[in-house]
């Protein structure tokens, strides 16, 4: 993710064109179905929103990247998804 900004200004937060143009893609069309059909996900989002005042496009945007955090360290510590586990440390 990248900012325009400048000076004290600051920019919309957006995707950067760095990287796999169709892994940012599929990731974000998976962050947007967690989202959705989620429930812890889509906890995350209504509190990003409500709580934090994010925009909606920020949440998604900041769950994109936990999403992608999540995957790696799945893949690589080679378990199961279990969101007890991994949603505890974020309440």
């Amino acid at each position: 993710m990248t900012e325009a900004s400048w000076g004290k200004s600051k920019g919309q937060l957006k995707l950067s064109k760095r990287g796999r143009p169709r892994l940012r893609h599929f990731l974000f069309l998976i962050t947007m179905c967690m989202v959705m059909s989620n429930q812890e996900f889509k906890a995350l989002h209504h509190h990003n929103v409500q709580v934090k005042k994010l925009k909606k496009m920020k949440s998604i945007m900041k769950l994109c990247g936990k999403l992608a955090r999540l995957l790696v360290g799945m893949a690589r510590s080679d378990e199961a998804y279990n969101p007890n586990k991994i949603f505890a440390l974020a309440a």
